[in-house]
């Protein structure tokens, strides 16, 4: 019996074809960026034969990633670097895939890809390139885990490479005298938690309590997405319907859209016949006021560019006087609507002094200093009437007005130049509407987050929206790279 069974296994082997050996490929290489410098020939066959390498390796290999700030608290001898994760991510951003799952199962049918972006490999002498896929990668749990724990500031290293490699490209495609960040606009774009409160389909008691923290995200705030900046004048126009009579119920408050999450802050700039590039952004939670976004925002820029820029765009939410403050000192202005009542509006003389509504400059009585309900604490002037002030001279106002016989008209303004700039600044000349036009750089750089996700992701912690937000604004300005290269190609031949 047993003869016979060897005779057996003996020739059904004898009949089977013999694989080929495996080509061996090299399971350690080099960074992503050193292999985007190799021309194709150089790269294993099994690459070049890959669409998807191919395509991923110049669009991402130029960052530098050789210098990319690993994190020094990984644990084990043998810790996974974040660099091949967070490439792998930007692919994810790219390709629209909607979980970590969906991730892992498009790399899984891409070796090539897998073998460019540096995850550690798992020898397999049975596969043609010389490991095993799905071992190489971690699980998408692990994926999902690492995301809530990433450092921001290997996001922002990324963001602050894509700028670098612009700069260099853009230097032979610039008009003269244009300078890259000089105009900039800055906007917020809101971010929807991925929480139950959220549904309108879903009931939840009181879903816009903000002492009810949504169990789905420990992080998310309630705030509101939708309402006017613009304040109503003191004198309402003469009304065009019927009055209501005093005993009828008054009409309903004017009410905005509430949502828990998050908002994210960018800076823009256009560059002529290119585009927009992403310059800065800063996610906060979704009850901070847009004002909170426009020092750490500018930091971010500054640092970025080397300078400061001197001309920005921005929306009412940033009618503030150290915003105008910021633009002057850089040597340009802020062109901001004035948000402000009307009748708020001063003007000022050659010395700085605002005019009351007799035209006559109001003189300084003393000065304080605002620490609290504000932003930025500042210096206050208290300015009074000067008919009445240091002495009395004269027995009435030439306009009659009604704070005469109360002690005159008093009235309280930042003593900051930037201040005078924001009541003083002609919002109907050709340059204020020039700079003006630069927020729809802002406007289609948001159109293109919320077509990559921004708007509703489906994480569940700020440190991960964040992380999240930045490389989408990555990705953005590497497209931007991309479409540079391909038109300067075509230039070319």
């Amino acid at each position: 019996m047993l003869p016979q069974l060897r005779h057996r296994l003996t020739s059904w082997f004898a009949t089977q074809v013999m694989r080929p050996p495996a080509v061996s490929w090299p399971l350690v290489r080099p960074s992503l960026n050193e292999l985007a410098q190799y021309s194709p020939a150089m790269l294993p066959s099994f690459v070049q034969e890959s669409a998807a390498a191919m395509k991923y390796l110049p669009l991402l290999g130029d960052l530098d990633w050789a210098n990319f700030p690993e994190s020094p608290h990984r644990m084990g001898p043998q810790a996974e670097a974040h660099a091949p994760f967070v490439a792998a991510y930007l692919i994810k951003l790219d390709k629209g895939l909607p979980s970590m799952p969906k991730l892992q199962e498009y790399l899984r049918e891409q070796p090539a890809l897998v073998w460019v972006l540096g995850f550690r490999l798992q020898p397999d002498p049975h596969t043609s390139w010389g490991f095993d896929v799905a071992a190489s990668l971690p699980s998408h749990r692990h994926w999902s885990r690492l995301l809530r724990t990433l450092p921001h500031e290997q996001a922002r290293f990324l963001l602050h490479a894509s700028l670098q490699l612009l700069k260099v490209d853009l230097q032979a495609h610039l008009p003269d005298g244009f300078i890259l960040g000089d105009e900039i606009s800055l906007d917020t774009k809101h971010i929807l938690a991925w929480v139950k409160e959220n549904n309108p389909k879903c009931f939840v008691e009181e879903r816009f309590d903000k002492t009810k923290q949504p169990k789905g995200d420990p992080d998310c705030k309630l705030g509101c997405k939708k309402k006017n900046n613009e304040r109503k004048a003191a004198d309402a126009a003469t009304p065009t319907s019927e009055g209501l009579p005093a005993s009828a119920d008054l009409p309903p408050l004017e009410k905005g859209e509430y949502y828990w999450g998050y908002a994210s802050g960018v800076v823009a700039t256009k560059v002529p016949g290119l585009g927009e590039i992403v310059l800065a952004d800063f996610t906060q939670t979704f009850d901070k006021g847009d004002q909170t976004f426009f020092h750490p925002l500018m930091a971010q820029t500054e640092a970025h560019l080397g300078r400061k820029p001197r001309f920005g765009a921005l929306d009412k939410a940033y009618d503030a006087f150290y915003v105008y403050q910021y633009f002057h000192d850089a040597g340009g202005f802020a062109a901001v609507p004035w948000a402000d009542r009307t009748d708020h509006h001063k003007t000022f003389d050659e010395a700085g002094l605002p005019l009351c509504e007799a035209g006559l400059p109001m003189p300084q009585k003393s000065t304080f200093f605002k620490q609290s309900h504000c932003l930025v604490p500042h210096q206050v002037g208290r300015f009074v009437c000067p008919l009445l002030f240091p002495d009395q001279s004269a027995e009435s106002c030439p306009v009659a007005h009604k704070n005469w016989p109360k002690g005159g008209c008093i009235t309280s303004l930042p003593t900051s130049v930037g201040n005078r700039i924001r009541h003083q600044l002609d919002r109907q000349s050709d340059d204020y509407k020039r700079i003006f036009n630069q927020r729809t750089a802002t406007e289609r750089i948001n159109s293109q987050a919320k077509a990559l996700g921004i708007e509703r992701p489906k994480l569940r912690n700020q440190r991960s929206i964040a992380f999240h937000n930045t490389l989408i604004y990555v990705l953005i300005n590497l497209r931007t790279r991309q479409r540079l290269r391909q038109a300067a190609a075509t230039s070319t031949t």
